[in-house]
């Protein structure tokens, strides 16, 4: 599955464009979104020493429609807003992309880092020329598969999450193994069986990778 970092232009439409490219050395982090065709909300950190002509601004502007302080700590401030122009936001949108929060934009530059399929990546590029948004990939890498997805079964993960949850790895003991089993509704024999297995793999996991970093340490 591809992992992509996108460097965007911010239209010169949306709102913060415009404040980003009047504070070039600020730094606006957006924590999380929620958009739709008509409006969009966001939680967002501004980061500098001053923010208080900022925030005017932003109050001041005719697309943004509610505005909250909600805290100031040193040189962060964190606001929520809504705007009824959300326009960096439906080109992602309509790709049916999820935005990975947070994000930062300065100076008129928005930085995504997403993680979708390939026919998701390739939507949302060209759903970014349809609207007019100038963007370059900075890299696309495949992300390596989950060692905990492959290793064991669907069964095992579920019986060893189980035996975790309900104390059977603790000492000492809060659950035995036929209470554990009762509780997944399988035979003694079948549970002891099935968290064997799986003890198994995640040892031997353990000690390969163990034995790998040892040697590359050599």
């Amino acid at each position: 599955m591809p992992r992509a970092k996108l460097r965007l232009s911010v239209p010169d439409a949306v709102w913060i464009h415009d404040i980003s490219v009047d504070h070039p050395a600020v730094t606006f982090q957006v924590v999380a979104t929620l958009s739709s065709e008509d409006n969009g909300i966001a939680l967002l950190k501004v980061r500098t020493a001053d923010p208080l002509p900022i925030l005017t601004e932003i109050r001041e502007r005719d697309d943004i429609t509610d505005f909250d302080l909600l805290w100031k700590r040193d040189n962060v401030t964190m606001i929520q807003i809504e705007t009824t122009n959300p326009l960096l936001l439906f080109p992602i949108l309509k790709a049916g992309v999820p935005l990975q929060t947070p994000f930062e934009i300065s100076d008129g530059t928005a930085v995504w880092v997403i993680t979708t399929s390939s026919e998701r990546l390739s939507a949302l590029g060209t759903r970014l020329d349809q609207a007019g948004i100038e963007f370059a990939i900075e890299y696309v890498h495949n992300e390596p598969p989950d060692p905990a997805e492959q290793l064991l079964t669907d069964r095992q993960r579920e019986v060893l999450l189980a035996a975790a949850a309900q104390g059977y790895y603790e000492t000492p003991r809060r659950i035995t193994l036929t209470e554990l089993s009762n509780s997944l509704d399988i035979a003694k024999a079948t549970g002891s069986d099935v968290l064997h297995r799986a003890e198994g793999k995640i040892l031997t996991w353990f000690i390969e990778e163990y034995l790998s970093s040892s040697a590359a340490l050599v």
